[in-house]
């Protein structure tokens, strides 16, 4: 198994575990973005985003998808969107790896904070997350407004 980043040609494949994700987390339908999404968001003059991808027998087993952010406290952070291994794979070391790798380029870009969320249903993903020293955040909320909450917002703005 190799870690590397993820190049234009792994789009279609990230798009799969994306979608396999999503059905992991009860929302088959949620996922709109396509492979050209990727490749003209992640790869575009301004990149939005970063992937490192898990490789086995030249086949896409897991991937890491990030980007850079900043927090007025604490400076540039790295916030880690998603962390997907194809569930055939789970347990090989995978994710273990790509989380590795994802802390090593916060660590190389000396960033202050790396961030993600866990559904609070994921306890095996909550236990390997506390176990490897990362702090559950549980006063927070995570607050978002899709599309129609965007609309719905401008119509009575």
């Amino acid at each position: 198994m190799i870690i590397r980043k993820g190049t234009k040609n792994d789009m279609p494949a990230i798009l799969n575990l994306i979608k396999e994700l999503a059905i992991f987390e009860n929302e088959p339908h949620a996922v709109v973005v396509s492979a050209e999404d990727l490749v003209r968001d992640g790869f575009g003059e301004n990149p939005l985003f970063t992937t490192f991808v898990a490789e086995a027998d030249n086949e896409i087993i897991g991937m890491a998808l990030f980007y850079f952010r900043f927090s007025t406290w604490k400076g540039k952070t790295i916030h880690l969107e998603d962390l997907i291994v194809t569930e055939s794979k789970r347990g090989t070391g995978a994710g273990f790896k790509l989380y590795t790798e994802v802390i090593k380029e916060g660590k190389r870009e000396n960033v202050r904070r790396i961030e993600w969320n866990v559904l609070d249903w994921n306890t095996p993903a909550i236990d390997f997350y506390k176990k490897s020293g990362a702090k559950i955040i549980e006063d927070w909320r995570v607050v978002h407004m899709d599309e129609e909450g965007i609309d719905n917002f401008l119509k009575i703005t």
